[in-house]
């Protein structure tokens, strides 16, 4: 165990999947969510491989023991990713990680009501308080409770954003499921191919021919995500869940830097409060999981953000 080492890789992996988001977002305009999702988990392949190579685990890192249980990870997570891509089009950046925060929060609740965990009242009042937060984000865009300045577009997006996010909360409970029979590795890979294969049943949506900015764009984002997965698995290795865990917020200082130098987006006052109360009831999560001995180990954080 070297906890900073640790540290430093997660934080590694979540600016490099900033960097991910953000080229996907710059090239969302003329390429659809389907055609994203394949550059980012094509291109993520060869850099899954080298890496298993690079450590002896090419044979043992691609057994699939449950190939049902990838396949439906993999459906879940593809469909989590494709509505995020579609969200980021439509969204600034800051605001789609605010929403996303929602993920981890709804996984506590599906892990109660699909594997039979014990959620007591300590953490169901956390995931209530980060909801809040999730609702004081989304609040200039309800346009029910006449709040009318909200657009088409953006309105789209949230409910884009919300989905990803109870997508993103349903692959962590296969996850839980696959690494009882798979290997770290194994589950990372296969994730990969099967998203690979899964955009491809979107060509006859419409794919477009991307420019050369466009395909330099998303062939990085493909390269950056597979190397942002090397770094999330490595931080895993280093030092425990619970200990590396809270530095997933950092995304949100990463996403505003990066909103504002490249897109020239100013995160409203409602995004940064709400993601403050959504911050503050993750960290009691993950708190009161350590406290309870609930360390689930690098296995069970393996999902691709993005």
């Amino acid at each position: 165990m070297n906890p900073t080492r640790g540290i430093l890789f997660k934080l590694t992996a979540i600016l490099l999947f900033t960097v991910m988001a953000s080229c996907i977002k710059a090239a969302s305009a003329h390429v659809p969510p389907g055609q994203a999702v394949f550059f980012r988990s094509f291109f993520a392949l060869p850099v899954i491989l080298l890496w298993l190579a690079q450590r002896g685990e090419l044979r043992t890192g691609l057994k699939a023991t449950n190939p049902m249980g990838h396949f439906w990870r993999g459906f879940v997570g593809t469909t989590a990713m494709a509505l995020g891509f579609a969200g980021l089009g439509l969204l600034p950046l800051p605001e789609v990680t605010a929403i996303g925060y929602a993920a981890p929060l709804l996984t506590v609740v599906f892990a109660a009501m699909f594997l039979g965990e014990t959620v007591r009242a300590f953490r169901l009042t956390a995931v209530g308080i980060g909801l809040l937060g999730v609702f004081v984000v989304l609040w200039p865009r309800l346009t029910i409770f006449g709040n009318g300045a909200a657009d088409t577009a953006a309105t789209l997006g949230v409910m884009f954003i919300l989905g990803s996010a109870v997508f993103r909360a349903l692959a962590q409970i296969h996850i839980r499921k696959l690494v009882q029979t798979d290997t770290t590795s194994a589950i990372v890979f296969y994730f990969s191919l099967t998203a690979t294969c899964l955009s491809l049943l979107t060509l006859p949506l419409g794919w477009v021919v991307p420019t050369a900015t466009e395909a330099m764009l998303l062939v990085t984002a493909g390269l950056v995500g597979g190397v942002a997965q090397i770094f999330l698995t490595s931080a895993y290795r280093y030092a425990e869940a619970s200990t590396v865990a809270p530095f997933d917020y950092a995304s949100m200082l990463f996403s505003i830097l990066f909103g504002y130098v490249f897109f020239a987006e100013i995160p409203t006052i409602y995004t940064l409060i709400g993601s403050g109360i959504i911050i503050a009831a993750g960290i009691l999560i993950i708190w009161r999981e350590r406290q309870l001995g609930l360390k689930r180990g690098s296995r069970q954080n393996l999902t691709p953000q993005g």
